[in-house]
């Protein structure tokens, strides 16, 4: 691999193919026998014959469609096993344990096993008619079964399985009834908000609270329930990356709203969430942005609020996202339908592999969700010592099971899997190990192949591409400077100031693409090359849609210097959105930052209100409201307590 220590952007498709036959099944037999007769019911040996012929022609008929079919081990489970109790021997239909004894006289008396002489004929007739229905049963299976394509077939049978595995664990952790969640005072530390003693920045924080105001007005007027709102043609706008599932802007915004004490919209928000919120739909979702957006969004409101229907929802969607991980590797699918469990990875990446961004930032989620459901099975399909793909050393020049792609970013496809690194270690209450030596390894490599310095002195991190470096960075990777400030602290000895100052470097040259534009906003990628420094120099750079990066790397860098210039910064991001993005309807995107009028792209993107208005919102707040040394931002700026402790409890109580 041509950049030593660091991941490419694409793993080997999410298990590889479904390689393989269909798993093979086995067979059974039954009979029927009736209670011989005698006296005048019984029959002449004509009608005998004739009985045992139409007999034989069914059992025939039974065992020839079912040995003809398919070898799917689902197919024949289903048909010999779970649907067809007339096929089994009349002894073995012995009544359970925890049957009633009216049950079993009843089933008994269908056998024709009372005791009484009865009537062979009758006895005889209803076996048959048994077994008709059966066979009728079995052959509307298989032509079902048999117009499924083999790797929908290979599903279920992966599906089948996950459920017998997630029914044991259920059984053992209590996973059906929640447990109660003890997390005092963690739930408490700096959740409630007080305002600052100087009135200057009291005022500029109530003025975000304001852009929140309006924001969610829009919504609420013209969008509720939608996804997103279209601020200028004021309606909903709806994504493919969610599917079916509505409320996306919602969800997202509910700790927003919390720490902001707009307490009436919250409430507004909590009761349709319990009255609409619904994930039993038949749609494919990128499992990447429900999990952060959703499952996130719903993780922290439950933590600020405590209110129940959060933990039920946020769980709930867990269990219907757990199908994406039945691949032979372990490395979710990037796109599932959370109905069928039917999953696959996007089309355009690199012949459908995976994403190294979208399968590692689930891990911060998934390890609360199991520590709400007191089930291990969600920590268990995201912890790293479980993906060997990317648990081995990073400075390794081969990590097993990676397609080594010619693409290598801290930006998009690429960012928030080295965050949760970061994270991962910091949520951990710093005891996993295992995720602190693969970020400073990770980001050393970065330092090592990636940063550059340009002709004037502005550090970026740009991207390896085919073999060459392209001298691009872009807004999303601006995150980073945030990142290795959070890290300082804890790096090899001797170099927390050096990732500090690496943390401020970063932060200057995002800021300078943001003070490049006409509007004095950031363009989605800006170069290194042609003379040109913190510039966009294509049209397809040059637009701004609401994006956060830049302003979370001022609020870490505030937090962790309180230096000024990250306030005066944040807040001449606050003046841009308000002359420039600022709409009737609310706040939109811009199609490009260099132009004199705006062009707006009419789309008011639920992260807006989920990061940075909220980033704005810390900025201007005392570090006392969601202490660093408390909370963790998920990649969606949604707020997770610190938990190792209370974690590894689950998972004993899980043994």
């Amino acid at each position: 691999m041509p950049v030593g220590g660091l991941l490419p952007l694409f793993s080997s498709s999410a298990g590889g193919g479904l390689g393989g036959g269909l798993g093979g099944g086995g067979g059974g037999g039954g009979g029927s026998s009736g209670r011989k007769g005698s006296g005048p019911a019984a029959f002449r040996l004509t009608e005998k014959f004739v009985l045992l012929l139409v007999f034989s022609a069914f059992i025939t008929l039974c065992f020839g469609a079912i040995f003809f079919l398919p070898d799917s081990s689902k197919l024949l489970s289903g048909v010999l096993f779970h649907s067809s109790p007339a096929l089994q021997p009349a002894a073995d239909h012995k009544p359970g344990p925890g049957a009633r004894a009216e049950d079993a006289a009843e089933g008994r008396a269908r056998r024709g096993e009372e005791g009484a002489p009865g009537d062979p004929a009758a006895s005889l007739e209803d076996n048959l008619a048994r077994i008709r229905e059966n066979h009728e049963r079995a052959l509307r299976e298989a032509k079902e079964t048999l117009q499924k394509l083999p790797e929908e077939i290979q599903r279920d049978i992966l599906m089948e399985k996950e459920k017998v595995a997630q029914d044991q664990l259920s059984n053992r952790a209590g996973f059906r009834r929640l447990p109660p969640v003890y997390l005092a005072p963690l739930n408490t530390i700096g959740a409630i908000d007080r305002e600052p003693a100087d009135a200057a920045i009291r005022e500029k924080r109530e003025k975000i609270k304001e852009m929140m105001k309006h924001a969610w007005k829009n919504y609420k007027r013209y969008a509720w329930g939608k996804n997103e709102l279209k601020p200028v043609s004021k309606g909903g706008h709806s994504s493919s990356l969610f599917g079916n599932i509505q409320g996306a802007t919602i969800v997202d915004a509910l700790d927003t709203l919390f720490i902001m004490n707009m307490k009436d919209e919250f409430e507004e928000a909590q009761a349709w969430v319990e009255e609409n919120l619904n994930f039993n739909v038949n749609a494919e979702v990128s499992v990447f942005e429900v999990n952060i957006r959703f499952v996130g969004g719903l993780i922290s409101a439950y933590y600020l609020s405590g209110a129940e229907i959060f933990r039920k929802k946020a769980v709930e969607l867990g269990v219907k996202l757990l199908p994406a991980f039945q691949t032979p590797s372990g490395i979710p699918w990037a796109l599932l339908n959370i109905k069928s469990g039917i999953g696959r990875n996007w089309p355009w990446a690199s012949g459908g592999s995976s994403i190294l961004a979208e399968f590692g930032t689930l891990h911060l989620e998934f390890m609360h969700l199991s520590y709400l459901s007191g089930n291990p099975i969600f920590a268990d399909k995201v912890r790293f010592s479980s993906r060997p793909c990317i648990a081995k050393d990073l400075n390794q020049s081969k990590i097993h099971f990676l397609l080594f792609a010619d693409h290598v970013s801290v930006g998009g496809l690429g960012d928030s899997f080295y965050e949760y690194l970061l994270k991962a270690w910091l949520m951990s209450d710093k005891t996993d190990l295992q995720a602190k030596k693969m970020y400073f390894d990770a980001i050393k490599a970065i330092e090592t192949h990636l940063i550059r310095k340009s002709r004037n002195g502005l550090t970026y991190i740009a991207e390896w591409k085919g073999g060459l470096l392209e001298h691009k960075m872009g807004h999303l990777t601006c995150f980073a400077g945030g990142m290795f400030a959070l890290g300082a602290d804890d790096a090899p000895e001797g170099m927390t100031q050096h990732y500090l100052q690496l943390g401020a470097e970063i932060a200057r040259t995002c800021h300078e693409s943001y003070n490049r534009t006409f509007v004095k906003l950031g363009p989605e990628a800006f170069r290194f090359d042609g003379g040109v420094e913190a510039i966009a120099t294509r049209q397809n750079e040059k637009y701004y849609i609401l994006r956060p990066e830049v302003v979370e790397t001022y609020m870490y860098m505030w937090r962790l210097t309180h230096d000024p210039k990250y306030r005066k910064w944040a807040w001449e991001a606050v003046e841009a959105l308000e002359k420039h993005c600022r709409v009737k309807g609310g706040y939109s995107g811009l199609r490009d930052v260099y132009f004199n009028k705006e062009s707006y792209d009419d789309v008011q993107q639920s992260f807006f209100l989920a990061e940075t208005l909220k980033y704005l919102y810390l900025i201007f707040s005392d570090d006392d409201l969601l202490p660093l040394e408390h909370w963790i931002f998920n990649t969606e700026a949604h707020l997770l307590p610190v938990l190792s402790r209370n974690l590894k409890k689950v998972e004993d109580d899980g043994k």
